[in-house]
């Protein structure tokens, strides 16, 4: 790879399509948890194996999945994904029973995986070059940050304005019908930036095109010889770990804090901001430092925040403390979720390999979408209240502690040839 390849309509359409696609299965949920319980009956743990029956057919498209991304062109793979997501919100609009949902959900799990997942980080590292690859990734994350905060905001403002008065005095059935609108739109949405990246998403240089030949297994086993494989899949498992426990931030603004459920979906919009700010700004800086070192400092300052949860301290008359937390907390999360891709580069992972290394790599990275879902759904029905939340936030702390001292192994072997 040399020069980064700037084509920032490319860049604009992959932060899109690269938060678009996960908004309904995920950033929904995260924004309107109690909302979406509520609407479907659901207990915490319910909510979880759904999320369980997502990451289980989401690892069986990572591994397949990558491979695609290094025989094919990614703009057919993308558009294709949206519209295919899009469809199945039709479906989820329905407040259907259970075991719909969670098909629904493993539907969700092939077409935001098989199809787009591993494209998307080769196109970024392809944009990137040789020496933008912090740039490139921040602003992937940044981007697509700013991109479901928008679609939360619009997803809160289309809530509240289809709600006549006051959340406390409204049935469930009116709550339904709002939250129903809200997924209808997003649905829209998605699909039309479905057909912009079709129209405009193009290659971006002919070095692109020379990665999309047949892998082979003994390339697969070429990867798996490398240390840097395993310690990323290290890494990134305990990030997304942090990042799957921000969906509870909302739950706890209801259940300890006493928000209604319009309030807990803005103080989920809130922290969906931070993501973009944490993004741009590390976009803007990252290059400049070592990522490995940006990568520690996001993990203990995760470790931080989850500890601040974690003590208790933070109860219904203590807001300023709570938004500090929270504050916390998503800069740390959103920092590590920000730079974990960036640094492929310094593990000698060959580019053309990029998909399929993506796809390894995320097999074990992303085995929270499994087991994480479950395990605070436990904590949190079991333990009702501030004590369930607590020993979730020990949960992210000590996953964060592990991932900081597999990012610092990383940047004892690696960071010197950044």
């Amino acid at each position: 790879m040399g020069k980064p390849n700037q084509n920032w309509l490319y860049l604009l359409l992959l932060v899109l399509s690269g938060e678009a696609i996960f908004i309904l299965p995920f950033v929904l949920t995260r924004i309107f948890r109690p909302t979406v319980m509520d609407a479907f009956e659901l207990s915490n743990v319910e909510l979880g194996l759904c999320f369980s029956i997502y990451g289980i057919v989401a690892m069986i498209s990572y591994l397949l999945g990558g491979p695609l991304a290094d025989k094919y062109a990614p703009r057919k793979l993308i558009a294709m994904a949206l519209w295919l997501t899009a469809l199945g919100g039709l479906v989820y609009a329905q407040f259907p029973q259970l075991w719909v949902l969670q098909i629904v959900y493993g539907w969700w799990g092939f077409t935001t995986i098989f199809l787009f997942w591993a494209p998307m980080i080769k196109a970024t590292r392809v944009w990137g070059g040789a020496t933008l690859q912090g740039r490139a990734f921040s602003f992937l994350d940044g981007g697509r940050g700013l991109t479901g905060a928008l679609f939360g905001l619009l997803g809160v403002l289309i809530f509240s304005v289809m709600l006549p008065g006051s959340p406390e005095d409204i049935g469930p059935m009116v709550k339904k019908k709002a939250f129903a609108q809200v997924i209808y739109t997003t649905s829209f949405l998605i699909s039309i930036i479905g057909v912009l990246v079709w129209r405009y998403m193009k290659h971006i240089t002919i070095e692109e095109e020379k990665t999309q030949e047949k892998i082979k297994w003994i390339e697969i086993k070429q990867l798996l010889r490398l240390r840097s494989v395993w310690l990323l899949m290290v890494i990134i498992c305990c990030g997304y770990v942090g990042y799957k426990i921000t969906d509870v931030i909302s739950l706890y603004a209801e259940e300890v804090m006493g928000q209604n459920q319009v309030e807990s979906a803005k103080t989920g919009t809130f922290l969906q901001f931070l993501r973009p700010i944490t993004g741009i700004a590390l976009g803007v800086f990252a290059d400049r430092f070592k990522l490995t070192k940006i990568l520690i400092l996001g993990f203990a300052v995760c470790v931080i925040g989850g500890l601040l949860f974690a003590s208790g301290l933070i109860v219904a008359n203590k807001t300023i403390l709570f938004f500090m937390a929270v504050f916390t907390v998503g800069i740390g999360v959103y920092a590590c979720r920000a730079l974990y891709f960036s640094i492929l580069r310094l593990g000698n992972i060959p580019l053309a390999l990029t998909g399929t290394a993506v796809g390894l790599i995320s097999l074990v990275g992303y085995t929270p979408d499994i087991f994480a879902g479950p395990l605070y759904g436990y904590f949190l029905d079991t333990y009702p209240g501030i004590t369930g939340h607590q020993i979730v936030f020990m949960m992210l702390s000590l996953f964060s502690l592990t991932g900081g001292l597999a990012a610092y192994l990383y940047d004892r072997k690696y960071a010197k040839l950044r």
